[in-house]
């Protein structure tokens, strides 16, 4: 990763000295490497994006006023059999799972938004689904990365629902404009906030307007935390390649072909709800949602 790429991407802190021009041109280039990464389709891309979906749903989680870290999301899915209830933090982690695991064509029908509502917490309502579904199909025409980022947002507002499912639905929508198989959670993995509140389209109260500033700086924020959120994932995966190769080089020989092949390079399944071969639970000797 070339450190004036990492220079370029702006923290909270100095985004407010950033222009607009600066901030697209490191998003820009920081989606390009991600996208590079994504290409080359390494072993184990597909536990690197569940590691993602993880990081995702503990923002989502906190975002939401819970409690639950890592290890309880991870156990409250992993310790439960198909079928059972895992708590509405769980539902949080399979609604990033989800994400990670089906073919990113498939995730904006109306059959998966109405179980990823569900899965925020959201009560379906056939009317929202398909008025959602609408507004997408629209930005999916000819929006650029931009204007899908924060269209998502504003389609999720319109409907009053929350940010959690606006950083869903930006991660999708950027995954389809980049050509990519499956999406990978990357809004969703830090904390989105210079957002508008959501309000109800069936409320009465009219916000205002954004005026132009306000778009402009909703848009840097987003692309500042889509570029920040591309480094971090690159940065995953190449924690992730080290530690698959130490594994390699550590068994015995002959045996190493045996791991390389135990290793499925598009992910275990593309079941929200089955998890990698190596995602165990983090107490006791529980069983596997496997």
């Amino acid at each position: 990763m070339p450190t004036w790429l990492r220079r370029a991407v702006p923290d909270a802190q100095s985004l407010a000295h950033k222009n607009a021009e600066d901030v697209a041109i490191a998003a820009g280039a920081a989606i390009s490497a991600l996208d590079a990464v994504m290409r080359r389709q390494e072993r184990g891309v597909g536990v690197w994006r569940y590691r993602l979906a993880l990081a995702a749903a503990t923002v989502t989680v906190r975002q939401a006023g819970r409690v639950e870290d890592e290890a309880a999301l991870r156990d409250a899915v992993m310790l439960t059999r198909p079928g059972d209830a895992v708590g509405p933090a769980g539902l949080m982690l399979l609604a990033w799972r989800r994400l990670a695991a089906r073919p990113a064509e498939n995730l904006l029908t109306e059959r998966s938004l109405a179980a990823v509502l569900e899965e925020f917490g959201h009560v379906p309502d056939n009317a929202v689904i398909g008025d959602l579904a609408d507004e997408l199909r629209q930005l999916c025409v000819s929006a650029g990365v931009a204007e899908r980022l924060t269209g998502a947002f504003m389609a999720a507002e319109n409907q009053g629902l929350g940010r959690y499912l606006g950083c869903w639905l930006a991660d999708v929508l950027m995954a389809q404009w980049l050509g990519w198989t499956h999406a990978v959670p990357l809004l969703g993995t830090e904390a989105v906030f210079g957002m508008s509140s959501c309000r109800s389209r069936r409320s009465t109260t009219t916000a205002p307007p954004l005026s132009r500033k306000e778009e402009t700086d909703q848009t840097k924020s987003l692309l500042a935390v889509a570029a920040r959120a591309a480094l971090r994932a690159i940065d995953l995966s190449a924690e992730l390649d080290v530690s698959f190769q130490e594994v390699v080089h550590s068994v015995p020989a002959g045996k190493a072909e045996v791991v390389k092949a135990s290793v499925i390079p598009g992910g275990p399944n593309e079941h929200p709800q089955e998890c990698p071969f190596d995602a165990m639970p983090s107490r006791g000797d529980g069983p596997r949602r496997c």
